[in-house]
């Protein structure tokens, strides 16, 4: 999205459904596109709403309101109009020419904010990938205003090949680049991750809904000064950052992109890499926006995402955020559990958040023999200061103790293992 003499663009939403559809979620999803369009870096001057019976094949929406929203166009003098719904090639070309405007769909402007956010190589190439992912489907005859190259000469005759398959054949290739660009990105990741499981450092991931706090969340608790604004999609990149737990020791805790409704199924094929941070991660932190009215819509939408993705199994802690910006009465509903509610503008329940995350970790602790010998017995005293000794087995050679221990702990008692 483009601005003009430092003014931002003008856009019209559009929010489309059917009689079937709830009509408070149609309104729910236009208010949220509106976000978007903000997030984007472009001004709403206008909204409208359509209930259908059934979608129209050429223009998604009735050609009575086509010809409403070709006024609104013109007496606006806006240059965008976003429909809150999935659009063909040919429907977004159809409604480019009756509107005489610029016409996009939410994925293509929520792809368009991740463009405007990606900072690091492997962001920018993600949403590259995402984009040539979208488009593809979208490709009609005449996409392009080119026809087909005729070949001519012995040997040569035929139909040759048309602008639309050569673009299409462009774009498959550069999908394999930016695909092979990004397994060496995974790769690398890969041996980060693996040094940190050899070394048993248990791992946290922040997940939730856009704009819920995860990146404030997390600066307060590793007294980092990772980007965070109050905006969709303010960070696309993931963030890990190092947090020192009381009887647990040192972790590691990621930030990672936030989801939303109707999430473009092409970004969470190209954000593949950048998701695995969240599906290797011991135990999932879930942060919400307290304040937010949309609140259990988001909830379910992260959930039904949490399952989509494969993390169902995995501890899940509830962080409800915000709790500086909402009414005291909104906790009293809450039911989920483990949970806490936090602040991350003020540092409210950062310490009870740090105490969960203990014993979540605590949770992990697997049962394990120790065996010291003679020489050094003296080891089981600095044991103890760590973890409960359960069982004691002493003989001549040595002392066999019965412990529960973290991943870590495991690690820095390997040497005595059994």
């Amino acid at each position: 999205m483009h601005a003009t003499n430092n003014c931002p663009e003008k856009v019209i939403v559009v929010g489309v459904g059917l009689k079937s559809d709830p009509l408070h979620e149609i309104r729910e999803n236009l208010i949220e596109l509106e976000e978007l369009v903000h997030s984007a870096g472009g001004e709403v001057v206008g909204s409208v709403i359509q209930i259908l019976k059934k979608y129209q094949p050429h223009t998604l929406i009735g050609s009575g309101k086509v010809q409403e929203l070709f006024h609104m166009v013109q007496d606006s003098h806006c240059s965008l109009v976003v429909i809150d719904h999935q659009l063909s090639g040919s429907q977004a070309k159809n409604l480019n020419e009756a509107l005489k405007c610029k016409v996009i769909d939410r994925s293509q402007l929520i792809l368009d904010i991740f463009a405007q956010r990606a900072q690091t190589y492997e962001g920018k190439l993600q949403v590259e990938l995402a984009q040539m992912l979208d488009q593809l489907p979208r490709m009609v005859g005449g996409w392009l205003g080119s026809l087909s190259r005729q070949a001519g000469g012995i040997g040569t005759r035929g139909p040759g090949e048309t602008a639309l398959e050569r673009d299409r054949r462009r774009i498959h290739e550069r999908i394999k680049q930016i695909k092979k660009k990004l397994e060496t990105v995974k790769k690398n990741r890969h041996q980060h991750r693996m040094k940190r499981q050899k070394n048993r450092i248990p791992s946290f991931a922040l997940i939730g809904y856009t704009n819920a706090g995860k990146s404030s969340l997390l600066n307060k608790l590793t007294q980092s000064h990772v980007y965070a604004k109050d905006q969709l999609f303010a960070t696309l990149d993931p963030t890990t950052r190092q947090i020192f737990l009381p009887e647990v020791g040192n972790c590691v805790i990621t930030d990672t992109v936030g989801f939303i409704h109707k999430l473009p199924t092409q970004l969470i094929e190209a954000f593949k890499a950048t998701l695995e941070e969240s599906s290797n991660a011991d135990i999932l932190i879930h942060v919400m926006d307290l304040s937010n009215p949309h609140l259990e819509k988001q909830k379910r939408v992260v959930d039904q995402l949490i399952d989509e993705l494969g993390w169902g199994s995995k501890p899940l802690i509830h962080v409800y955020n915000k709790v500086d910006a909402a009414p005291f009465e909104k906790q009293l509903h809450i039911e989920t559990f483990p949970r806490v509610f936090t602040s991350a503008l003020t540092g409210r329940g950062l310490e009870q958040l740090k105490k969960l995350m203990t014993e979540e970790v605590q949770k992990l602790k697997q049962d394990v023999e120790l065996f010291f010998s003679q020489e050094e017995a003296h080891k089981i005293f600095e044991l103890s200061r760590i973890t409960p000794i359960l069982k004691k087995e002493e003989s001549p050679s040595g002392i066999l103790c019965h412990v529960q221990l973290s991943p870590t702990q495991m690690s820095q008692w390997k040497k005595y293992r059994l």
